[in-house]
């Protein structure tokens, strides 16, 4: 399984705010410069991010962005469930629109569901906070004052 760079971004902007500190603020700016890529991506993904109810957005001269919940609240599994458009390994996940021969006989289907399941487990037992324990490093490496 591949996440898409929706995904992967909207991980690396929750990690950067986590480790910003709860009570900075930070910009859109700042994050895409951290991570070198497009301000134009992150300011979707920051959208959308406000919109689950996942970071806060403060308008005017000071304004920025930082975590709505603590990072102990954010559940990894949660967040790529939201921000993937689509978990399906393969056509045949979605029955009413595979063009597989085998759809409804191949086992395949049932050892990558299998799998799937397994994945997000795993995903489900990690929080935000889990994985940035180490914020002095991380904080290093984002250029984070």
């Amino acid at each position: 399984m591949q996440l898409t760079s929706y995904t992967d971004y909207s991980l690396r902007m929750l990690i950067y705010l986590s480790t910003n500190g709860s009570r900075k603020l930070a910009s859109i700016k700042q994050i895409s410069a951290a991570y070198g890529i497009s301000y134009n991506h992150l300011t979707k993904v920051g959208h959308e991010l406000s919109r689950i109810g996942l970071i806060k957005t403060v308008k005017g001269r000071n304004g920025g962005i930082k975590l709505a919940l603590p990072a102990e609240e954010i559940n990894i599994g949660w967040v790529v469930r939201h921000t993937e458009d689509n978990l399906d390994l393969v056509e045949c996940f979605d029955p009413e629109n595979s063009t597989c021969v085998l759809t409804g006989h191949c086992r395949l289907r049932g050892v990558l569901k299998e799998a799937m399941t397994a994945y997000l487990k795993v995903l489900d037992d990690y929080t935000l906070a889990d994985i940035t324990e180490n914020e002095t490093m991380l904080q290093g490496l984002l250029s984070i004052k």
